[in-house]
């Protein structure tokens, strides 16, 4: 059964594209970020400013929540991933090659994008997930641990 959720956790971050990612400031203020990402397996990744308050966030602390969801749904057939993890600055180059072409894969539009200074990358290694699936009864989820 942890495999099959665990399958079903990879499958639906490789069907969508965007995370809520909440962090907490060094005062103990959390905060929700909407990001873009991609996954491998279920280890996500994402870009942004090493300037923002969510990558100094994750340098200060790195556990980390998010959510990937869908917007528009019935109440009753819900179906989501919840996780737990831990994030990480990415600074090995093959490590940012792989993040570059999963993003180019994903995101064709980012092949032209221009390369920034200030851009970070992130990776968030699973430490607890959940598997949401109202179809099964109201508020049903899987819990895995990694």
């Amino acid at each position: 059964m942890t495999d099959d959720i665990k399958q079903k956790i990879e499958d639906y971050l490789k069907d969508h594209k965007w995370l809520n990612l909440g962090t907490v400031d060094s005062e103990g203020k959390p905060m929700v970020h909407t990001m873009a990402y991609v996954a491998d397996g279920t280890t996500v990744y994402f870009g942004t400013s090493k300037e923002t308050h969510k990558a100094d966030d994750m340098m200060n602390n790195p556990n980390v929540a998010y959510t990937v969801d869908e917007d528009d749904v019935d109440v009753m057939t819900i179906t989501g991933v919840q996780m737990q993890g831990k994030a990480t600055l990415v600074t090995d180059p093959s490590e940012m090659e792989k993040f570059g072409m999963l993003m180019i894969e994903k995101f064709p539009f980012m092949k032209d994008m221009p390369q920034t200074p200030d851009s970070v990358v992130f990776r968030v290694d699973p430490v607890e997930g959940y598997y949401l699936d109202y179809s099964k009864g109201f508020t049903h989820r899987d819990m895995v641990t990694y």
